[in-house]
């Protein structure tokens, strides 16, 4: 898994996960996991699911990259407390999950708290199980 700035200015975790490194076969079955370990967490709160290639092509002038085959995001929250009203502004917490031709690429936005990104970076690395 990477780090890196986004735009030089959005700090994220990626992780390109070949087909091979994962028993799960599409986005929909990555994005089922997720909801799985959301419900499982004490705090989290899983929110939905936006179908981000879905919307991008219905739109008259979308337009996607041709390496793309699907693209979705699980939005969910880790609500375990709301100290300061401007907190709003970086949630709720998002996981993307696009499929390309060999493999799936996946990222998230750093999360201010620790806990909330060890639990994404651990559900994530935990992908590759191949």
């Amino acid at each position: 898994m990477n780090q890196t700035l986004l735009q030089e200015k959005y700090p994220i975790y990626i992780l390109e996960l070949e087909k091979e490194e994962t028993s799960c076969r599409d986005v929909d079955e990555i994005i089922a996991y997720y909801r799985q370990k959301i419900e499982e967490n004490p705090v989290a709160v899983s929110i939905g699911v936006f179908d981000h290639y879905g919307h991008t092509t219905a739109l008259p002038d979308g337009s996607i990259n041709d390496q793309i085959r699907d693209a979705k995001n699980i939005v969910f929250c880790f609500g375990k407390e709301l100290m300061n009203p401007v907190s709003l502004a970086i949630r709720p917490k998002s996981i993307g999950v696009a499929e390309l031709p060999d493999r799936f690429v996946i990222s998230f936005l750093e999360a201010p708290n620790p806990s909330a990104n060890e639990a994404m970076e651990g559900w994530t690395l935990a992908l590759k199980n191949r």
